[in-house]
């Protein structure tokens, strides 16, 4: 009988340890499992520097993450994202409803790459993720992907560092533009209609980068 206690003392001991080292190592495991599944939904290599999702409080955060182009666009990086923190509502999750409390989201680097056969990142990407729907095709999709309803989002703080060209073919035509927007908040983001003044932001911001790469004229130039 002391035997068969030694012995069950021993494994739940076991169990516990085994517990606690899966906790411990909980956020190494779903940071590999998200670079995992980034590639393999996107084909896009994904690096994260860390990912915390806290046990105490409803919070994600990822840091220093990077995701880099396709092997036609010269495997070069297309993103750097500083961090993503979100605050999300745990009761609504419980009801398969996603809504944000916060969600601050700070871009380092966008790079645009145009490759040899002179097609772009952004345009392929774009297009192979389906990114032209409407906002409520976007939701619906969101719902079908991964089984939540999105609700919104009380406070979207972003933060966008550098805008990049590069031109695998023709390296002269290379250029960067700093756009700087630090903490540009949002308040109740529902869907896209609702970030039409942060994008209008950012294209003050950028001046002529995006219309000079896809030929766009200014405004107020003929042809507008």
């Amino acid at each position: 009988m002391k035997r068969l206690l030694k012995w069950i003392f021993r494994l739940f001991l076991l169990a516990v340890v085994l517990v606690v080292i899966l906790l411990l190592s909980l956020n190494s495991i779903l940071r590999l499992y998200l670079e995992h599944q980034i590639h393999a939904r996107t084909g896009m290599e994904a690096e994260i520097g860390k990912f915390s999702l806290s046990l105490t409080q409803p919070t994600i955060t990822i840091q220093n993450f990077k995701l880099y182009n396709p092997p036609d666009f010269g495997g070069t990086p297309f993103l750097d994202i500083r961090e993503i923190h979100a605050e999300y509502d745990p009761t609504a999750l419980a009801r398969r409803r996603l809504h944000l409390m916060l969600l601050r989201f700070n871009l380092s680097e966008l790079d645009i790459v145009k490759n040899e056969a002179g097609k772009t990142n952004l345009f392929s990407i774009a297009g192979s993720a389906s990114i032209k729907r409407s906002g409520a095709r976007c939701k619906a999709e969101f719902t079908r992907q991964t089984g939540f309803e999105f609700t919104g989002i009380d406070v979207l703080n972003v933060s966008i560092g550098t805008f990049k060209f590069i031109d695998l073919k023709d390296q002269r035509r290379n250029r960067t533009q700093n756009v700087g927007l630090e903490n540009c908040k949002l308040q109740n983001v529902h869907s896209p209609t609702d970030l039409a003044g942060l994008a209008l932001l950012v294209a003050l911001r950028a001046g002529d980068f995006f219309g000079s790469l896809f030929g766009i004229p200014k405004p107020g130039l003929p042809g507008n």
